[in-house]
């Protein structure tokens, strides 16, 4: 019997890990738990070598040494710094007045200011609540159906999810790069080519506003179809042409800029994500301190303008001061990088001090402070777990399993897709990430998978967590600012025509992989 029980240790201590997660114990300390649990199980049964266990700190450091990682807090800074400094606000309120005499034109404002929001802020709860509070009473108001109103607020929502910059496209870059290291390893290729975040966000950037552009022909759709549930409304009589002009101008100028500016370097191949991050929380607090006073805007142009020239000059010239050679220009081109750069530091300090005042800081710090260390004590947990699962046999157990499914590589993906859609009805994405992308990954890409489009698919998919019922993250967020006329029938039935456009999304990503490969491999290879 025991002996019959040690060949099964291995799918005892992962339906273990769903069971205790299902209870609603902490994901992270669940991780760690079952690990320890089973690996004393294992030793005692003398099937798991403790040695195993002896790789963990050496886990740890590299996770601490981890550059790519760095770009996880800075891009959360990022998106909690302009999430307070009430950007979403601006835009929701100018792009409403711009869509607004179209039917369904405030649906559309919603999707287009999800996309710009999930390009800068990244933060799928902020979001959703910001825009629930500001968009859902206003919608209900001007005679939208409850459920189309909800549906389009929750969905936009998570655009965060695979609009980069992501931070789940951050976590699962390097998952999936450390999937596909060990997938080449294992085929016989010790050096494989590399594919990092940035393929990652390159490979997101179509299939995400594909998805962005399908919300808004649904709601143009049925705004024809079904007039009664998406009405226009008359524009403001204050909203004169070169008034509107002003505003629009004012809302999008600055958010745009900071997306060109993180997105671009990083595209274009000036900067890393981790560097690119760090200029997004730069701008952010710049955007901020100027958003707070802007009848002194003077420090805050210097910086901006700074920045970007700072970023132009180190893409044309070589700054490096250690060289034996180094031309006038050269010595030129430094000088005015450091100009740039104490006017970077002036305008930084003002902004600073701005948002301090504000007391803006000292929440964003904290909350940066708080999801940090949640994502990081969970990819912690999730090394444990790895370790001991691959200590007791199991990518042995997943890669028989996935390769004598029928339909090969196909049937696999099939598979994982469904388990991955299954599992977002009850946990968050990053867990589906930590529990599901070490196990699978190097299995599926020994079919010889495209990485990136694996990454992708697995990011459209894993959005669909924060929408499908009952337990979607999204819908939770809009129930707690919905007025108390909305209820929870109206969210629940309002975003099942978006998880449909998700899961066609999927469909269709599947059928042109090219969508996804295409630009990473123009702008990476």
């Amino acid at each position: 019997m025991i002996a019959h029980f040690d060949e099964w240790l291995d799918l005892a201590m992962f339906l273990a890990l769903c069971v205790l997660v299902l209870l609603g114990y902490p994901i992270a300390f669940t991780l760690a738990g079952t690990a320890l649990l089973f690996g004393l199980l294992g030793m005692s049964m003398g099937v798991f070598d403790a040695d195993f266990l002896g790789v963990f700190p050496n886990r740890i450091f590299g996770v601490m040494t981890n550059e790519v990682l760095i770009a996880v807090p800075l891009f959360i800074f990022m998106g909690v710094m302009l999430e307070r400094s009430k950007v979403a606000e601006e835009l929701l309120d100018t792009m409403g007045q711009l869509f607004g005499r179209l039917r369904g034109g405030l649906g559309i404002s919603v999707s287009v200011v999800g996309a710009l929001l999930a390009a800068s802020t990244g933060i799928v709860g902020a979001t959703v609540v910001t825009m629930g509070l500001l968009s859902l009473p206003t919608m209900l108001r001007r005679g939208y159906d409850p459920r189309l109103a909800c549906g389009s607020i929750a969905a936009a929502g998570t655009l965060g999810q695979i609009i980069p910059p992501s931070i789940v496209l951050v976590v699962l870059g390097d998952q999936i790069s450390n999937a596909h290291q060990e997938a080449q390893r294992l085929l016989g290729n010790f050096s494989p080519e590399p594919v990092g975040v940035g393929d990652l966000f390159a490979g997101a950037l179509i299939p995400g506003l594909a998805l962005v552009g399908m919300y808004i022909l649904y709601q143009i759709g049925l705004a024809f179809l079904k007039p009664s549930a998406s009405p226009a409304i008359p524009r403001d009589d204050s909203m004169q042409a070169g008034n509107m002009t002003g505003r629009v101008m004012h809302a999008l100028v600055a958010p745009l800029v900071l997306i060109i500016s993180v997105l671009g370097s990083i595209l274009v191949g000036i900067a890393t994500p981790t560097e690119a991050a760090g200029v997004g929380a730069i701008g952010a607090t710049l955007l901020a301190g100027h958003r707070l006073a802007e009848g002194k805007p003077l420090p805050v142009y210097a910086a901006a303008v700074s920045l970007v020239g700072v970023i132009i000059l180190t893409s044309f010239v070589d700054m490096r001061v250690t060289r034996d050679r180094i031309t006038a220009l050269e010595y030129t081109s430094i000088a005015l990088a450091m100009l740039m750069c104490a006017g970077i530091l002036w305008g930084l300090l003002v902004a600073l001090a701005r948002v301090y005042r504000d007391n803006t800081l000292v929440q964003v710090t904290r909350t940066t402070a708080r999801l940090s260390s949640m994502i990081f004590v969970i990819i912690i947990g999730a090394q444990l777990f790895s370790l001991v699962f691959r200590g007791l046999g199991g990518d042995d157990m997943v890669h028989e399993f996935l390769g004598g499914i029928p339909g090969g590589a196909l049937g696999a993906m099939i598979v994982v897709m469904g388990l991955m859609f299954v599992m977002g009805f009850f946990l968050d994405t990053i867990e589906i990430l930590f529990i599901v992308v070490p196990i699978v990954g190097p299995a599926l890409l020994k079919f010889g998978l495209d990485p990136i489009w694996l990454g992708i698919m697995m990011a459209v998919n894993l959005q669909t967590s924060f929408l499908t019922p009952p337990l979607g993250y999204a819908l939770f967020y809009l129930r707690s600012v919905a007025p108390p006329e909305v209820t929870t029938m109206h969210i629940y039935r309002g975003v099942v025509p978006f998880v449909i456009i998700q899961l066609l999304m999927l469909v269709v990503l599947s059928l042109f992989p090219a969508m996804a490969t295409w630009l990473p491999h123009v702008i990476f290879r």
